[in-house]
């Protein structure tokens, strides 16, 4: 087998890709290929980072508790520094989202209670009396390293004899004799009966460089501004949004605070810059429920979260192109389900039974795209 030749080829390197290509390297040759200088430069690297089990659909709910345990016992080696670290999660209902608020809790949604006022004020004391009128709590979210975890799929993949090569985007694609062939912007190629598509915001790229219909995603800007809330200290402070997910805060690089307005404005694929009125979108939504003043804007900085027209997860071959292999619309979901779906992409990758994911599987498969795409 020649130096460009392998199993599998996994086009991008950010979170997605990483943690899958860790996984199917167990047991088959892989190769990493990234468009840019570094992984995870477009949206890995500009995560809220932190773990919540009721966030997204119901299919990526499953995906994130399914991970929960890669996070609290990494493997022997993965890792030199806890991935979790706790903080939980204020949900804010002002009068209009109360009813909202009602019907979350009434879901019965694991970690979720309700709280009073009192107790999400004592939790966060720039909250203004009059903002909530109605509050829960998600006492077992946590904080993520995702340099750590990034990092240590990475190191996991090199272990097992994969390859990871970045500065190389890829240009033609084609598949001959049951086998991809796959040229790149700095002259590497390489072959393989199995290509996984996690290109991210860049799916669609890929799949149509493949002569493989897209399946119609789209790239997301979110954007985050760091202040600094003095003269609250707000180090130990939960993460805190309103039920509706309009605005969020959690604490940031010690005593800073990262402040958030949920933005889902609609992009094409490229390196997101932030827009100075989401910026100041963020801050007047956060003012109006924390009483902070906000002296100057430390830092701002903006990511694509990229999601498929139904909003959940797309992993899984393609029904009418063999081997080509869908790992996208991770949206705002791809950290905290990566162990869970790195190993999912691994099993059906090997023909393995994927055990409890495999409840996932109908919604996330992109056959259901079949008839948009014919």
């Amino acid at each position: 087998m020649g130096s460009n030749v392998f199993d599998v080829v996994v086009i991008g390197a950010g979170i997605a890709g990483s943690s899958a290509a860790a996984q199917i390297s167990a047991d088959r040759r892989v190769a990493l290929v990234e468009a840019e200088d570094a992984p995870g430069y477009h949206t890995t690297g500009r995560s809220a980072a932190i773990w919540i089990l009721n966030y997204g659909p119901p299919d990526v709910r499953v995906l994130t508790g399914l991970s929960r345990d890669a996070f609290d016992h990494p493997p022997a080696g993965f890792v030199d520094v806890p991935l979790a670290q706790n903080r939980g999660i204020v949900f804010l209902a002002p009068p209009e989202q109360k009813a909202a608020l009602d019907q979350m809790l009434s879901e019965g949604r694991g970690g979720l209670r309700p709280a009073s006022i009192e107790e999400a004020k004592a939790l966060i004391p720039a909250l203004k009396p009059d903002y909530a009128a109605g509050a829960a709590i998600e006492e077992d979210a946590f904080d993520m390293d995702v340099a750590a975890l990034h990092q240590g799929y990475l190191r996991q993949l090199r272990a097992n004899g994969g390859t990871l090569t970045v500065r190389s985007r890829t240009g033609t694609i084609k598949r001959d004799r049951a086998v991809w062939h796959i040229e790149t912007s700095s002259g590497a190629w390489f072959e393989a009966p199995v290509l996984v598509n996690a290109a991210g915001a860049w799916g669609d790229v890929v799949a149509q460089q493949a002569s493989v219909d897209p399946i119609g995603l789209v790239p997301k800007r979110r954007t985050g501004v760091i202040i600094d809330p003095a003269p609250y200290d707000c180090r130990a402070w939960p993460m805190a949004n309103d039920v509706d997910h309009t605005w969020y805060i959690r604490p940031e690089a010690r005593t800073k605070l990262m402040v958030s307005p949920a933005d889902e404005t609609d992009m094409h694929p490229h390196d997101v810059q932030p827009d100075e009125l989401d910026i100041a979108i963020a801050i007047d939504r956060m003012q109006q429920a924390l009483d902070i003043e906000v002296r100057r804007v430390e830092h701002t900085w903006a990511g694509l979260r990229t999601f498929a027209p139904d909003r959940n997860f797309v992993i899984g071959f393609d029904p009418t192109h063999e081997g080509f292999f869908w790992c996208v619309g991770q949206g705002g979901y791809g950290i905290q389900t990566a162990p869970a779906a790195g190993k999912l992409i691994a099993d059906l990758i090997a023909g393995r039974d994927p055990g409890e994911a495999r409840a996932v599987l109908p919604g996330m498969s992109p056959a259901r795209f079949a008839k948009v795409r014919a």
